[in-house]
């Protein structure tokens, strides 16, 4: 009897800087919890190239790769039950950003939120458009996405503003797939609604750009002294206090169980003085983190053995990746030249045709695009409010062609000019190979 295949799902952390308790029950703890699932198969790495996109400080990026790693390790990451490796350690990484690099559309990127936020407050400012934007951050979706098809991800845990970078990877998928045959593994993004985003010191989203973070381990005398900052109200003991835009009591639910969080609320309704509640509240961390921080100081302290962790584990993932990205070369043409299997491809590349894609993006709206033969992006729409809706502008674009171009320009982003005889084209290829969606 045959074992059923192991869902294999990624994780990835930015090493920018310190965890904090926000990064603990967002990320940490969801994914510790998630490591001992018999039935998946876990890769976790640090995300050390992508830290160069956002952090020009070499000493910060050294010093957050080991923070970050000997946290995930003391929160009871056991690195010999997953793949826990070091993103720079696998050198397969950026050779295949640069394979999805040449199949993927630049309008494609053109999207991604963090460059169009970019560009949005340049144009607000009155700079040009791309002031100070690198091309590592235009990039970015591509690391990324190779982050993920290397290993054949299946499962990407996300928060929602994450879930853009899995749709982009899977159409680099596609279009890599559409060109050379299916060698990638398009994945799903994964989003935790039970995750709390857990509020700072001043109550808002706890977040290094806000300076209002606690650090995870923190040594207890300073746990206490952070906590005794969070921002509260003015009301005094005896007075009833609400529990609801807490920031106090929002992070203790965070760690308690149901009973304790009851009895907070229960204290808030008596009229608990707000010493008292965060003497609560820093008993209630200190009793979770306490145990853990003493394996966390003996890794700080012995970074070799940090190291020694991450390259046994780059070892582990590059058993994959080196066969994976021989594979890869030889589909894409970068072979011994005697060797052969030219018609294979050729083969591969005409049996792709256009098609009509169809998803939902964050801001819940519903949206399509057509792709030509190689994957690339020749139409997009803007939102719909629902998919019905979607689908009917598609059907319309497959029963009357380029006619109903002007009428429906208003759904769509400007098509550029010339691409209405390319979209014609592709439409009646699609009609002939009857792959019409």
């Amino acid at each position: 009897m045959t074992s059923k295949p192991r869902t294999r799902v990624l994780t990835g952390i930015t090493t920018t800087g310190t965890p904090h308790l926000g990064n603990y029950v967002g990320a940490i703890r969801p994914t510790v919890q998630a490591s001992r699932d018999s039935s998946t198969d876990g890769f976790y790495f640090l995300a050390d190239y992508h830290a160069l996109i956002k952090c020009g400080e070499p000493a910060r990026v050294q010093r957050s790769t080991l923070e970050i790693a000997a946290s995930w390790i003391a929160s009871g990451l056991d690195p010999k039950n997953v793949t826990f490796y070091r993103q720079s350690d696998i050198p397969e990484i950026p050779e295949l950003t640069w394979l999805l690099t040449c199949v993927t559309g630049k309008g494609l990127l053109n999207r991604a939120h963090a460059y169009k936020a970019a560009v949005d407050k340049n144009t607000a400012a009155g700079h040009d458009p791309d002031s100070d934007v690198t091309a590592g951050l235009f990039m970015y979706p591509v690391l990324m996405g190779a982050d993920i098809l290397m290993f054949k991800a299946h499962k990407v845990p996300v928060g929602r503003d994450q879930i853009q970078h899995i749709e982009m990877a899977r159409d680099m998928a596609s279009s890599f797939n559409h060109l050379y045959g299916e060698h990638l593994v398009q994945p799903e993004a994964v989003i935790e609604e039970s995750v709390a985003l857990l509020p700072g010191l001043d109550g808002r989203k706890m977040s290094k750009s806000y300076d209002n973070t606690i650090p995870l381990f923190a040594p207890s005398t300073e746990l206490r002294k952070h906590i005794a900052g969070i921002l509260t109200d003015s009301k005094l003991p005896g007075e009833a206090k609400t529990i609801e835009g807490s920031a106090l009591f929002q992070i203790y639910q965070a760690f308690a169980n149901a009973d304790e969080t009851a009895a907070m609320a229960k204290a808030y309704a008596d009229g608990i003085s707000w010493g008292d509640a965060k003497q609560m509240l820093f008993e209630r961390i200190d009793r979770e983190v306490a145990p853990m921080r003493e394996q966390y100081q003996a890794l700080i302290s012995n970074p070799a053995q940090v190291d020694q962790i991450l390259l046994e584990g780059a070892d582990k993932a590059r058993q994959l990746a080196i066969p994976f990205m021989r594979e890869l070369r030889h589909a894409v043409g970068l072979r011994a030249l005697a060797s052969g299997n030219t018609a294979k491809v050729a083969k591969v590349a005409k049996s792709a045709v256009p098609s009509f894609k169809q998803y939902r993006e964050k801001n819940g709206q519903f949206y399509f695009k057509l792709m030509d033969e190689q994957g690339q992006l020749v139409l997009q729409s803007l939102g719909f409010e629902s998919p019905k809706a979607a689908g009917q502008t598609i059907a319309r674009l497959q029963t009357e062609g380029v006619s109903c171009l002007p009428e429906i320009a208003p759904l769509l982003e400007p098509v550029q000019a010339g691409h209405a005889q390319v979209i014609a084209e592709l439409l009646n290829k699609m009609e002939s190979a009857k792959v019409i969606k």
